[in-house]
């Protein structure tokens, strides 16, 4: 969008307008009457409209010309004039969201500097979009287990096309950032990405926040569905959307269109759907909190992310990323992770998945003892023992219990642990524990340990639970 777009039924003031802004180092278009007019926005969406108000031989007038581009381009400010302007008019324009109104017969210079104005704040659009692309561009999706890789590849797979996908995964595994990689990757990553907090958003204003409304005092407020027109609208937890709702987004998923709470005129959209949910659709369907038509329509690519359980290997990679972020963006300390560290983040139990380690290692950046490496003493929820002692505190279950079942219990679960640390890998887990490969197999199946595939990976279990399931 570099150029303007000049629209007024009088030959002569039209084409005096563009030769003044031509010899201002602008680009002009010209139109005559409503049809000339959208089909030059159709082709290229101009930096600046100026219309005028009234044209004759046309179908629509310039406040409907207005609307319309407000409607599909909201980012393109109109400068509205007119011969017969009065305050009624203005006002009007002005609800209608008008950038600015002159009334003819205009002065140059004043011409000149609402046009000046409103070129900057055209151009101060495009950069914020251009900044909120590139920071979602940025946010990159890092790792290099079986089970991240798989995800990834299903990821890359629909970026080529605008099919609805429904990310399930576990809270905090990071869906909203595998929809950000969908659409940083897609043709639609110059345009907005709107993230929909189903959760956060009172049911009562739910239809408001997302279809806009429009009242004679405020006019127009564009709703969110709106303001993704021609980029991505994510529903972060769907299963959260009131009933209600849920029939008014199925209609807006076949139509492509809806109406604003209080107004009248159909609103068009272009947008691409991702949603995403932590339960069991199928289960809210059965008990009457989802409808299925909707889960049809949203479910064309189910795409299941993996919690960190299920890509232990990548916690020394998020750990080192979050550490760099937190560095560049808060100033904390840039600090390394011993050994003993990194072992025992790919041993907690996450329960809070991604998340939780962001916010652990924040929590260490902030409390920590200095700018050495992480040590291990220095992590939430587990108490270093005695120094110079090396002691390990026994758990309840574990002291009660004779000699030869509390160490088959230790090693079993010691093993599991291990093994999906390294993401089911026997060689590397061999190496680790200090076992042959063969003795380390022949330990695992006395111990009813098996490892299975999942989640593009492989998972050590229970052979015993692997039964049940």
């Amino acid at each position: 969008m570099s150029s303007i777009l000049i629209v007024d039924d009088e030959r002569d003031i039209r084409e005096l307008i563009g030769d003044i802004l031509r010899d201002e180092g602008f680009a002009v278009r010209l139109a005559g009457n409503s049809d000339d007019c959208m089909a030059e926005i159709n082709a290229e969406p101009p930096s600046l409209m100026i219309l005028d108000i009234w044209l004759k031989d046309s179908r629509m007038d310039g406040i409907d010309i207005l609307k319309t581009v407000k409607r599909d381009n909201p980012d393109v400010p109109v400068v509205i004039i007119s011969g017969h302007g009065n305050i009624e008019i203005a006002v009007a324009a002005i609800k209608q969201g008008a950038y600015d109104f002159i009334e003819k017969p205009f002065n140059i210079d004043q011409l000149m500097v609402v046009v000046s104005r409103a070129m900057e704040t055209s151009r101060l659009r495009r950069e914020n979009s251009e900044l909120r692309r590139r920071d979602v561009t940025a946010s990159e999706m890092l790792g290099s287990s079986p089970a991240f890789k798989a995800v990834k590849a299903q990821l890359e797979k629909v970026t080529k096309s605008n099919g609805r996908v429904m990310l399930a995964g576990p809270a905090g595994s990071g869906k909203e950032m595998a929809a950000r990689f969908i659409h940083a990757h897609s043709n639609r990553a110059a345009a907005a990405f709107i993230s929909v907090s189903s959760a956060a958003i009172e049911p009562e204003r739910m239809e408001e926040v997302l279809f806009g409304r429009e009242t004679t005092d405020r006019g127009v407020e564009p709703g969110l569905l709106e303001q993704a027109h021609g980029g991505v609208v994510y529903f972060d937890e769907v299963a959260d959307m009131p009933l209600g709702t849920q029939s008014k987004i199925l209609r807006v998923l076949v139509e492509q269109q809806f109406t604003r709470l209080g107004g009248s005129d159909k609103v068009r959209v272009d947008l691409r759907v991702i949603s995403s949910t932590t339960r069991d659709l199928r289960s809210e369907i059965g008990a009457g909190r989802f409808r299925q038509e909707l889960y049809d329509r949203l479910n064309v690519v189910p795409i299941a992310v993996p919690s960190l359980e299920e890509r232990r290997e990548d916690i020394p990679e998020l750990t080192r990323h979050f550490i760099e972020m937190f560095h560049r963006t808060q100033g904390l300390p840039l600090r390394e992770l011993t050994p003993d560290a990194e072992a025992m983040l790919q041993t907690m139990h996450w329960p809070g998945n991604v998340r939780q380690l962001r916010n652990v290692i924040e929590r260490v950046l902030i409390l920590g003892d200095g700018h050495g490496p992480i040590e291990a003493r220095e992590l939430p929820g587990r108490e270093a023992a005695p120094e110079g002692e090396g002691r390990l505190v026994l758990g309840g279950a574990l002291a009660t219990l004779p000699l030869r079942e509390a160490r088959e219990l230790f090693e079993r679960e010691y093993l599991l642990t291990q093994i999906n640390r390294f993401g089911g890998n026997i060689s590397r887990t061999a190496s680790f524990v200090g076992m042959e490969r063969s003795a380390l197999h022949r330990k695992l199946k006395s111990l009813g340990v098996v490892t299975t595939a999942k989640a593009g990976g492989r998972m050590a279990r229970l052979e015993d639970d692997e039964e049940e399931e």
